[in-house]
């Protein structure tokens, strides 16, 4: 189904295509989706339409990366999954294996993939313990949902249990293993069912005793027992091939097998010169592929009315809502609760609500819609409300799927956005929309077949959406529902250019194609950036490639000039030993770690203070951004999380996240327990918990993984100048921890400055001014944050303790505009260059995304491939050979900044024989000074006096994207002041 040139030229999916599929009175909707990284988002989008995965792993290379990805994603969309082993011809081919090894293989392939959905078993079960545990302290009840506990130790993926395919998709065989017990039932003369137990696992037939037996039964008999799989699956496909395949191989064997299976084939097949079409003739007919899987998907995978009431907590989560008694809430809700249930029971009747989830909009030319309606009728193609108005080159389509009810030609539905409450009707019509259904299709691959009505579990293609929908929505013929859950990515967007037309003229058809793409691919983004330029985002180098090819070619057709990849960075300070951190967010009057700022006015003085935090509790704030948002703001917290924080269906996810916080710096106090005494880290524990409730915001954009803490309550309370004026102490709120629920349950001891008590020596009216300057020192934080002070990157991972205090206005005319600007203003502006001024007191430091990458090559190609790593700056983690074959598996670390290009380089230099696989991993804190100036003698002694010393990787970076945002950057202009340089002019 991969019909788009770019497809075909890399011999690689890119975008997800829907085909309907009639087999043995079943209709099946496959979905084929990209195994790319940098096309993940289609998987995503696949997989929420789907009840089921056909999870595909190459039998040569084994588990991926992003085998771990695609498993990871059917797990949290609860989807049954099943696994097909591809690439079996190969083992026979190229590796040369024997069936034994094979079946090691194989075996070991099985066994690591059932180990990876163990994991996200454990992972589950724990999760649903520490949110039962957590319930049953708030509520003090005790009583556990058994079947929620409940620890299934069978494996997931059982070839006995029929959920596991054997195949060559490019010879189009495949087998299962029931399909070989039913041969050799009749054969043997024993069950099938016995059969099918006895096929998979150290299990082997005893030819005299004729019965399945362990090894142990196998003493005496056989010296070298080889497994039922070995004897009766693989020796038979082993000598099929070799006897095609081999010059002296035995050519009776294919007529063999025609005549014992009954096999037609026309005669000139069997007379082709080529033994490889030989054989693939008789392999399809005697293993067809498209039987095996299909087959495969009819018993193991669940039907649509199954699988929505297993999928429904992930669909459409449940919602606590207190109605109070209003009979118009309590209707909107019953309604609500009644299409839900729809939902529940895909209820495909005319009576039943009709539910339809977009999951994407995809762009196909104009010329590709049918000209014929599903009767036969001509069509009218002046259709209204797509988007690119005037003449219609391309035709925008909803690729969606109907969970409830019947979706009819001509229908009204409403558009409900993931932001749409039908219990906020003033908030809400923002977020509803009305749209009709022009033409229904189902999607056939490439092609479209027009249809008038479809009922609930099938996949559809919708048009006359274009201009409604920008990404995914909910589609409702009553507008009392909830909109289905959002769709989690595995990665997101960073790679990014800016981009601009050749000719400034064609400006504007440069902005209509971003929105045409923006619309058209569920993954990218567009934006402006500061500089207005306008920047393109997307997964990685093929996704971008990709991108800009459309944006020349379909949408925008210009000629464009794309800027180099922009890298993001973060700033932070060098990190101290364990909770270092904790023992320096104390301003003291003698302390002189502190930065002190003053307004312009001179009315305010702001300390700040910064430190780092542990990792563990900066990954927790990053992976939690959207619950935090929907705390912080008062939402519903939808129970979803993301790929990076698992999804909790039962409990609350307030209670967890809290309880993921608390971990993350008892893991740090576990760490450091080793080398501190028991009072030290009884006093750490006081520390952690008065930290944890003293957190006024985050940052940047209000959920970043930088914290700001209110003034602790032993802080002073009043300072004088040497004038003898008295400031008084800004009280912070501990917003943020409350909301948390952190001071729910504060200890006797832990005081925490709440900002409730009015200063005694205060005036009324000086308390009503620093009451609204808190937002002042709010938006001052987040603008510190947003930009920090080495080349105005997002800061990551700090800590700011900021005390401002508040002096009386001695100015004659107080009514009278401040010569310096607002006030508010003025203080926003010093807590900014406080906060900016701390990080560069401490030791800054940069840090940037680093990849992890999966190589796979030859033994004589490493040498050439570890020099390629070697340029790039990466950090090899582990090199293991993969048993049973001549290959090597390479795990490093790559720098985002030094991965463009990698893989060409990559592939030029060991004659693609290496390919890699990149996925992003982390943020990794540059160990190098910036500002590094040889001080000590042994410093001066290697480096000079520093007039010759080269900048280092951090300074190199920072002067990159410091030059790149037209920013001051110190550098020599006359770089060989003593030698001459004449430039001779020669006409």
């Amino acid at each position: 189904m991969d019909y788009l040139d770019e497809e075909q030229r890399r011999a690689i999916t890119m975008k997800s295509s829907s085909i309907s599929l009639l087999f043995r009175d079943h209709s099946i909707n496959l979905i084929d989706s990209p195994g790319h990284i940098d096309f993940c988002s289609e998987v995503s989008t696949a997989a929420r339409l789907s009840d089921g995965a056909l999870i595909l792993v190459d039998a040569v290379e084994g588990v991926h990366i992003q085998t771990h990805a695609v498993l990871r994603q059917s797990w949290i969309e609860k989807l049954t999954p099943c696994l097909v082993l591809n690439k079996i011809d190969r083992l026979i081919t190229e590796l040369k294996l024997t069936p034994m090894e094979a079946y090691t293989r194989l075996l070991r392939i099985i066994h690591e993939v059932n180990g990876i959905v163990s994991a996200y078993k454990s992972e589950k079960y724990l999760s649903d313990v520490d949110s039962l545990l957590a319930g049953a302290s708030d509520d003090g009840d005790g009583e556990y949902d058994h079947e929620l506990l409940e620890d299934d130790d069978e494996d997931t993926f059982q070839p006995q249990k029929g959920n596991v395919a054997f195949v060559c998709a490019l010879d189009g065989w495949g087998f299962c293993i029931e399909q070989f017990a039913e041969f050799y039932a009749s054969k043997l003369g024993a069950s099938m069912a016995a059969l099918k137990k006895g096929f998979w696992g150290p299990r082997y037939f005893n030819t005299k005793k004729m019965m399945i037996v362990g090894k142990k039964g196998m003493e005496g008999f056989s010296r070298d027992p080889q497994p039922m799989f070995v004897q009766f699956v693989l020796k038979p496909l082993w000598q099929v091939y070799q006897a095609a395949l081999d010059v002296d191989g035995d050519k009776q064997m294919l007529q063999k097998v025609i005549k014992s299976f009954n096999l037609s084939l026309p005669s000139r097949e069997l007379q082709n010169k080529d033994a490889k079409a030989v054989l693939q003739a008789v392999m399809r007919r005697w293993l067809p592929l498209s039987d095996t899987v299909l087959s495969m998907v009819i018993k193991c995978m669940p039907d649509p009315i199954s699988a929505q009431s297993l999928r429904i907590s992930r669909l459409l989560p449940k919602r606590d809502l207190a109605v109070d008694g209003n009979a118009h809430y309590s209707d909107i809700v019953a309604e609500a609760e009644h299409v839900s249930k729809c939902v529940e029971a895909c209820d495909s009747s005319a009576e039943a609500p009709c539910v339809v989830f977009v999951s994407k909009m995809f762009a196909i030319p104009a010329k590709m819609i049918p000209q014929k309606g599903p009767n036969g009728e001509k069509l009218n193609h002046s259709l209204v409300g797509e988007v690119g108005g005037g003449e219609l080159e391309e035709c925008f389509l909803a690729f969606a799927r109907i969970f409830s009810g019947v979706l009819n030609l001509g229908q009204k539905v409403f558009v409900l956005s993931a932001l749409y409450d039908p219990l906020k009707v003033d908030l809400s019509q923002k977020h509803l929309q009305e749209a009709e259904v022009q033409r229904l299709y189902l999607m056939m691959g490439q092609g479209l077949k027009p249809v008038s009505c479809a009922s609930a579990g099938n996949v559809v293609a919708i048009q006359g959406l274009g201009q409604y929908i920008l990404k995914s929505a909910t589609l409702s013929t009553v507008r009392n529902c909830w909109p289905f859950s959002s769709m989690m990515f595995q990665v997101s967007p960073t790679l990014k250019v800016a981009i601009e037309p050749s000719d400034p003229a064609n400006m504007g058809a440069l902005m209509r194609g971003l929105r045409l793409l923006n619309r058209a691919d569920p993954f990218v983004e567009v934006t402006v950036s500061s500089r207005g330029e306008q920047v393109l985002a997307a997964a990685g180098e093929v996704h971008l490639e990709r991108c800009i090819k459309d944006l020349k070619e379909r949408f925008a057709k210009v000629s464009l000039e794309v800027s180099p990849p922009l890298v993001s960075y973060k700033e932070t300070i060098e990190g101290g030993e364990g909770f270092s951190f904790l023992d320096t967010l104390m301003i003291s009057p003698t302390s002189t770690q502190y930065v002190e700022k003053v307004t312009a006015n001179g009315r305010c003085v702001v300390r700040a203070q910064v430190a780092r935090l542990p990792n563990a509790l900066t990954r927790v704030l990053e992976e939690s951004g959207e619950i935090l948002a929907d705390i912080i703001e008062g939402r519903p917290v939808k129970k979803s999380g993301s790929l990076g924080y698992v999804s909790h269906d039962d409990g609350d996810p307030v209670a967890v996240l809290r309880k993921h916080l608390v971990d993350s710096l008892e893991s740090e106090l576990e760490l450091d327990s080793q080398k501190s005494d028991n009072d030290r880290l009884e006093k750490y524990k006081q520390l952690c918990r008065r930290f944890l409730q003293r957190i006024w915001s985050l940052g940047p954009s209000q959920v970043g993984p930088n914290i700001l803490l209110v003034p602790d309550s032993k802080a002073t309370e009043v300072i004088h100048t040497s004038s003898g004026q008295s400031g008084f102490r800004i009280h912070g709120s501990c917003h943020v921890s409350e909301k948390l629920g952190f001071l729910d349950y504060s200890s006797s001891d832990s005081v925490v400055d709440t900002g409730n008590g009015e200063p005694s020596e205060a005036t009324s009216s000086m308390y009503m001014e620093a009451e609204g300057l808190k937002n002042s020192i709010v938006a001052g934080f987040q603008l510190a944050t947003s930009a920090g002070p080495l080349c105005d990157e997002p800061m990551w991972g700090l800590a700011f303790l900021v005390e401002s205090y508040i002096f009386p206005d001695d100015s004659e005319n107080k009514d009278h505009l401040d010569q310096y600007g607002i006030f508010s203003g003025q203080v926003m502006t010093a807590v900014k260059d406080a906060c900016r001024a701390a990080v560069l007191q401490n030791k800054p430091r940069l840090a940037e995304a680093m990849y992890f990458c999966e190589l796979n090559t030859q033994g004589d190609f490493l040498k050439k491939m570890y020099a390629v790593l070697s340029r790039r700056r990466s950090r090899v983690l582990k090199e293991e050979m993969q048993e049973g074959s001549a290959l090597f598996t390479v795990h490093a670390y790559v720098p985002v900044a030094e991965s463009f290009g990698f893989a060409d380089e990559l592939r030029k230099s060991t004659g693609a024989a290496a390919s890699a696989l990149l996925v992003l991993s982390h943020w990794e804190v540059l160990p190098e000074d910036p500002f590094f100036v040889p001080k000590t003698e042994e410093e001066i002694e290697e480096y000079g006096d520093g007039s010759s010393v080269l900048p280092n990787m951090a300074r190199k970076l920072i002067n990159a994207v410091r030059r790149r945002k037209g920013l001051h950057v110190e550098e020599k202009v006359v770089q060989h002041a003593t030698k001459q340089r004449t430039l001779a002019r020669k006409v």
